[in-house]
């Protein structure tokens, strides 16, 4: 993620010539991680206190990247970025654990999946894959009001966008698994395998998400004013 948004910077922003940094190569580059990065969150549910808190926590964070990129003005402002889809899928999963109907297992999981593949291209106002897509009315993008949740507005600009619907499906496809490892027990392979860097990295993973851009812009000035 960090090297990904390193590349970004150089090249969107300070105008360094990246010639390979490009679609198609650029969004399965940025699908890798954010995909991974969703799934991961999902799997920790079932390892939280409280996942109500995590939620308030992520939701706090997501309003401070909001405010700070809206003043910043480096880039487009963050509005219902990735940390914004972490406080509503995990306020997803904390209700979904009150009623006690939390989707648990693989037949679940694949399930969710399923449903996030269907819905992936919800914002650009269809579902569906392939020719059987299905185009959504368009009345339902007409308004701002609902870009939160996935249809947005016709104004409506981010630069960062991972809105409820189609995440929270592969989220909850996570935490499916994730319960259901809790239940069976996790892999073997995840004990055995120790690195004490990542270790680090895994539970500082939220302030080093809020940090490294600031500190990667830092570093792109300072490159832009030697070269």
């Amino acid at each position: 993620m960090v090297l990904f948004h390193f590349c970004y910077d150089l090249k969107y922003i300070c105008g360094f010539d990246l010639e390979w940094f490009v679609p198609p190569f650029m969004d399965i580059w940025r699908a890798s991680i954010s995909w991974t990065f969703l799934f991961v969150a999902g799997c920790m549910c079932c390892l939280s206190r409280n996942n109500l808190n995590r939620a308030l926590r992520y939701g706090a964070v997501a309003l401070g990247v909001f405010v700070v990129t809206s003043f910043a003005a480096v880039d487009a402002p963050i509005s219902f970025g990735i940390i914004y889809c972490m406080a509503a899928c995990t306020l997803l999963q904390w209700v979904l654990e009150r009623f006690g109907v939390t989707p648990k297992g693989p037949v679940a999981a694949a399930l969710l999946f399923a449903c996030f593949l269907l819905t992936l291209g919800i914002s650009s106002g269809r579902i569906g894959l392939g020719p059987f897509a299905v185009e959504l009315p368009r009345s339902l993008y007409s308004t701002e009001m609902l870009s939160w949740l996935g249809l947005p507005g016709p104004t409506f600009v981010s630069g960062d966008y991972y809105p409820l619907l189609p995440y929270a499906f592969l989220y909850l496809t996570g935490s499916s698994i994730g319960w259901w490892w809790k239940q069976n027990e996790f892999p073997h392979i995840l004990y055995s395998i120790s690195c004490k860097p990542l270790e680090w990295i895994g539970r500082q993973a939220l302030p080093i998400y809020v940090l490294h851009q600031p500190a990667l812009l830092l570093i792109c000035q300072v490159l832009t004013h030697f070269m």
